[in-house]
């Protein structure tokens, strides 16, 4: 292996753990950019893709924060309300799945913001998602049952600012494709 593939499979391996979503390299004298190229679209086959889980199956993202999956839908606790689950229909023609679409529910405690939704209709396979807020980007995680749902779950909790209320803290939610493309995208503000 080369000393250029050698850098090349270390800054893929770095992007992928780091959850960057771009991949950077030079071309050294010799290589070419077909080699890189190739490298590129080994790395992007890497890139992370939603965790599987079977129906019913509890994910805690926080203390009283959980999230399952159903054929039906989204199911959730938040923090403030553990003994009272909620639930998001995917079947009650509510969300059309052959649209892209995102949508999100949350609840603040204790200055922290409870965010989760689903995100359904968007080409290729999602991989990652995006809160944009009025302090910064939040990251969060994906989750899908086994097969080809047509739709996940997204979930994230963020910081709220001192004294924020989180009436206009988010601006927008996007669950982008293995390939850095945006699957689906909710507007807030």
């Amino acid at each position: 292996m080369t000393r250029m593939h050698k850098y090349v499979a270390v800054a893929a391996l770095t992007t992928l753990l780091a959850g960057a979503p771009t991949l950077s390299y030079a071309v050294s004298q010799g290589e070419t950019a077909h080699t890189t190229a190739q490298t590129a679209a080994a790395a992007a086959k890497k890139a992370p893709t939603p965790r599987i889980v079977k129906p019913g199956e509890h994910v805690v993202a926080a203390p009283g924060f959980e999230l399952w999956l159903t054929a039906e839908g989204k199911h959730w606790t938040d923090p403030d309300m553990p003994d009272d689950p909620q639930f998001r229909s995917v079947v009650d023609g509510n969300i059309d799945p052959t649209q892209p679409g995102v949508s999100l529910q949350a609840s603040g405690l204790d200055g922290h913001y409870y965010l989760s939704g689903l995100y359904y209709g968007g080409k290729g396979t999602a991989s990652r998602v995006e809160v944009a807020t009025s302090t910064g980007k939040v990251r969060g995680k994906l989750i899908e049952l086994a097969g080809k749902p047509g739709w996940g779950v997204w979930y994230a909790i963020a910081d709220l600012p001192p004294g924020d209320d989180g009436g206009d803290f988010l601006r927008n939610v996007t669950v982008y494709d293995t390939k850095g493309r945006v699957y689906s995208q909710l507007q807030l503000n």
